[in-house]
């Protein structure tokens, strides 16, 4: 039997050899490759072994980041699974393999981030919608989590993301929670973390945070009042570009801006007056019928577009008119207070100010979805014969300035 070595021994033993302790473990010395002096050398710690008459030697660690007294730990554990007919090189290598796949099934906080928009990208009609997406979670959720492994976020740790905006910019904060809480929902169901989101609202972060609605307005988009819609519908026809004739198109048909900008005119009948907007433009992701008035087609018409491309052609050949067009033709003509989307409001507003449609009628000219589930469930038709009417009065209401008030003198009664 090996005679048991010293802390000492090891610690200035300078020889290149193999050095036994007993026990099946060795120091290994070895001089150093590309060292001088020659007495410069390497210490490692071995365990050997036979198994089916294979003699196999494994190593331990080095000298001395593993020490004497822990070499000997270490040998003492590689025995005893000798004795429980275990391999000790294939365990050690079987748990190496299982800790790296460990580690490659383990993504940040933005891998997930980008792999979550990835994959709902394709059902997100709005390339606009999608940058969105990514400048939200990178800016603004990337700083604090976006270098950590998604396993490890907690609900400290998305606090620290919404509470410097939650009371100054509530609404940017609410839709930086949702998003975060959309990518943590993907990432458990793909199985990269486990456990509750801690960027739930109801029954989690509502008991900490006050509600948006307690902190912040909502903010609508800035709106022309209708009485003011015809004598700027006057300046647009007054000049010539595409954007204003997309303009023009978007007010009379009261849609978005991405349904305008991607429209073509294989989408539009002339003859019956309507263009329909496939559903995978539409924010409800259903096709839209949009009756048309005779304004509408001189809009469409005075834009110039090739007849089999997009109505509102933009300056490279096959190219749509970009989503900023419009609003800096509004900004060219002086009218900086307003917004494109702030027209369908417009339009909302002089239906129930100045029509006796129902509002169904109005709802469904702006495309939106029915909030009673019920009544959508019975819902078959999209009335279009009525919304063909609502349009055509719009356009009439469009076409001419508001009158001024007439000012009506007050007489003294003398009497």
């Amino acid at each position: 039997m090996a005679e048991k070595m010293t802390a000492l021994f090891v610690k200035h033993q300078k020889r290149p050899g193999k050095y036994g302790d007993g026990g099946n473990l060795y120091l290994q010395v070895r001089k150093a490759i590309g060292k001088n002096p020659q007495s410069a050398v390497t210490k490692s710690w071995l365990f050997r072994y036979y198994r089916f008459g294979k003699q196999t030697w494994m190593g331990l660690g080095p000298y001395p980041d593993v020490s004497l007294a822990e070499a000997r730990n270490l040998a003492t554990r590689e025995r005893r699974k000798l004795r429980q007919e275990i391999d000790p090189l294939m365990d050690k290598r079987a748990r190496h393999l299982a800790a790296r796949a460990a580690y490659d099934n383990v993504l940040t906080f933005a891998d997930c981030a980008e792999r979550y928009v990835d994959s709902q990208a394709p059902g997100w009609s709005n390339p606009k919608h999608i940058d969105q997406w990514r400048n939200t979670l990178k800016n603004l959720a990337g700083p604090t989590l976006g270098h950590l492994p998604v396993n490890q976020i907690d609900t400290a740790l998305v606090m620290r993301c919404l509470e410097p905006i939650w009371a100054t910019k509530t609404e940017t904060a609410s839709r930086l929670r949702g998003r975060i809480e959309a990518v943590l929902d993907w990432a458990t169901v793909r199985g990269y973390r486990q456990g509750d989101n801690p960027a739930r609202w109801r029954g989690h972060l509502d008991k900490v945070l006050p509600r948006p609605s307690q902190v912040a307005k909502v903010k609508h988009h800035p709106a022309l009042p209708y009485t003011d819609i015809g004598a700027l519908m006057q300046k647009f026809r007054s000049e010539n570009g595409v954007s204003l004739r997309a303009l023009e198109f978007t007010i009379l048909t009261a849609a978005r801006t991405n349904e305008v900008i991607g429209a073509r005119w294989p989408e539009i009948d002339l003859d019956l007056k309507v263009w329909v907007v496939p559903a995978k433009r539409m924010k409800s992701k259903r096709e839209h019928r949009v009756p048309l008035s005779e304004a509408a087609i001189n809009a469409l018409v005075g834009a110039d577009g090739c007849r089999s491309g997009y109505a509102f052609p933009g300056l490279k050949a096959g190219s749509h008119l970009s989503n900023m067009a419009m609003i800096q033709a509004l900004r060219r003509l002086g009218h900086t207070g307003i917004t494109v989307h702030g027209f369908r409001s417009t339009f909302r507003d002089w239906c129930a100010e100045m029509t006796n449609y129902p509002a169904e009628v109005a709802e469904m000219a702006l495309a939106h979805t029915l909030k009673d589930k019920t009544e959508a469930a019975y819902r078959r038709g999209d009335l279009f014969e009525k919304r063909a009417r609502l349009m055509a009065d719009w356009a009439r209401y469009c076409s001419k300035p508001a009158e001024p008030a007439a000012i009506v003198p007050f007489q003294r009664n003398t009497g």
